[in-house]
């Protein structure tokens, strides 16, 4: 029971068992709702027997007594074992989430954009918060009840029982099989919603580029669309919810006419006292309420199918796991016939090997599309590989945990992220726990004090979301400083100073030329001059490794490299005619 409520809601097996203690609460608090009934029943039957005899009446007032009491406690053990509970869960529940999309390999993010999985983590689980706490206790609460109460109806008149209860499956019946047109339903909605935040995401993200392009106006119009249909989506969502709901609350109503008609018939042919028919249409007006809102508690219920399975996608997607041991000998790269494909099936790398020894630079160069990038990632263990071997100092990375093998790695990115806070706490994401003197260490050997030590601030200076009050020189700078801070014996540097001018380039080719040395150095550079001072060159072409050698090796042979740089020299001496 525990395992299957954890599968329909995406919780913990605390949250689990919390729910079921909720349903409970429910199920108790409906009947204590009860008992006053029962307690008018058996006054109303004295008063008509000549009236209430004498020393009932205590009975009577210690009854009302006992009515109010059974009614805040068990409310109040409902409103903890279903709010409190919940709350807790789905805090639990987004934390899950959040480690499990830690673990996994970077190939599911590449199904994945970023408000899709922002939606699971935050809009899906206000869903499941929602629904676990107002809607699944009651919903099933309602149900015990109702099956407990009906075992008493049936004690007194089972044909008066079977007029209240026979509306009860039928209606509960139109809802469940309303779970094809809710599915579908739900399904639209949520598309609509992933493209409507898609577009306000992406319009925020590139309104520079709009506003330069005049292609605002155009943009703000297919946005709106987005936002239109979206209004359109969740319209028709109420209306297909309400549809099958109020069709079954009507047939529940149903029942009060059936007891009425039948409790009639029975009074007439002197089977039934007025008393016994007053107690069932007292008991029956009451029973229907919270079976009214079960109907939409069940629909809610069967609609939060398509949060749960977006949830279970993440949760249930296999992680990148391995030893957190590691036993490298050295730090020597090495691609012995890798092949390589992403999930759409485009072969990206077909038997790429070669050696990036320790204590040398292997430039990657080639066509852009050849796999460069590719490379770098899988020797990380950002994605694994599908054929071949990779080892570092001859230990297969595919059997090591990604966060134990990254402490091998230092990667400078050529598009840096950075957070909103200060330049010391950028870099020291670097190593945890650094010293402010191990930082300022770091960001020295960066040329960080360059630009860092003119700023309001100084080093406490906070930079803005994603350093933009900085430079993309003095950015890229605040990479190699967290690099400089890893000291890792691996480094891996992905067109790092691709898009910085003369001057940036020049100051952070002097802080990589510090950072590399006695390292495994992976470079991957489209300008030529980056790798001429390279031990070794690997060309990567069409996923193949088309020539490897030093930089005066394949000058010589006049291949792929040679004509790049005879390409780039060329286009050095172009100018403005």
């Amino acid at each position: 029971m525990v395992k299957l409520i954890q599968k329909a809601t995406a919780s913990t097996r605390n949250g689990a068992i919390g729910l079921i203690k909720g349903i409970i609460a429910c199920a108790f608090q409906n009947i204590a709702f009860m008992l006053p009934a029962s307690l008018l029943y058996l006054m109303v039957s004295d008063l008509m027997n000549g009236g209430v005899p004498e020393g009932r009446g205590a009975f009577y007032i210690i009854g009302c007594v006992v009515c109010i009491l059974a009614v805040f406690i068990t409310s109040w053990f409902q409103y903890n074992a279903t709010y409190f509970t919940t709350y807790e869960e789905s805090g639990k529940r987004r934390i899950g989430l959040a480690e499990q999309l830690r673990r996994l390999p970077l190939s599911f993010f590449g199904k994945k954009d970023l408000a899709d999985l922002t939606s699971t983590i935050m809009a899906d689980c206000e869903v499941l918060e929602k629904n676990c706490s107002h809607f699944v206790p009651a919903l099933f609460g309602s149900l015990i009840s109702t099956v407990l109460i009906t075992v008493s109806l049936f004690a007194f008149d089972w044909r008066m029982a079977i007029a209240a209860l026979w509306v009860v499956p039928v209606s509960v019946l139109i809802v469940v099989l309303s779970y094809k047109v809710q599915d579908g339903i739900q399904r639209r909605i949520m598309s609509a919603k992933i493209a409507c935040a898609d577009g306000i995401q992406e319009y925020i993200e590139t309104i520079r580029d709009l506003k330069a392009n005049n292609a605002e106006g155009d943009y703000l119009k297919g946005l709106e669309q987005k936002i239109h249909s979206l209004e359109k989506q969740s319209i028709f969502a109420e209306f297909g919810t309400a549809a099958f709901v109020v069709t079954a609350s009507m047939v529940l109503k149903l029942g009060i006419a059936t007891v009425a008609l039948v409790g009639s018939v029975q009074l007439v042919n002197g089977t039934m006292d007025v008393l016994t028919f007053f107690m069932y249409l007292l008991v029956v007006s009451r029973l229907y309420d919270p079976m009214q809102s079960a109907l939409l508690h069940l629909a809610v219920v069967i609609a939060m199918r398509t949060n749960v399975g977006r949830m279970n996608e993440i949760l249930n997607h296999p992680i990148q796991q391995g030893r957190n041991k590691l036993t490298n000998n050295g730090c020597d790269i090495t691609f012995d016939h890798v092949g390589f494909s992403y999930n759409s099936g485009e072969t990206v790398l077909r038997d790429v090997s070669f050696t990036a020894k320790q204590g040398e630079v292997t430039a990657l160069v080639g066509p852009s599309g050849g796999g460069k990038t590719t490379v770098s990632r899988l020797a990380a263990r950002f994605w694994d590989h599908q054929q071949g071997r990779i080892t570092v100092g001859g230990m297969d990375v595919s059997g090591i945990d990604p966060e134990t093998l990254m402490s091998l790695y230092s990667i400078v990115f050529q598009d840096v992220t950075l957070f909103d806070n200060t330049i010391m706490e950028n870099i020291r994401l670097g190593k945890k726990g650094a010293t402010d003197e191990e930082v300022l260490a770091a960001a020295r050997l960066a040329n960080c004090d360059e630009f860092a030590e003119k700023l309001p601030d100084k080093w406490n200076t906070n930079i803005g979301e994603n350093g933009c009050e900085l430079s993309g020189g003095e950015r890229q700078r605040i990479s190699i400083a967290r690099a400089f801070l890893k000291d890792a014996p691996i480094i891996l540097l992905d067109e790092a100073t691709a898009s910085l001018d003369v001057e940036n380039e020049t100051l952070i080719q002097t802080a990589l030329s510090r950072l590399i040395q006695d390292k495994t150095v992976l470079i991957i550079a489209h300008r030529m001059r980056t790798v001429a001072g390279a031990d070794k060159i690997v060309v990567l072409a069409d996923g193949v490794v088309a020539e490897q050698g030093t930089p005066d090796e394949l000058y010589q042979r006049n291949g792929i490299y040679a004509r790049m740089v005879e390409l780039q020299t060329n286009g050095q001496n172009w100018a403005l005619q």
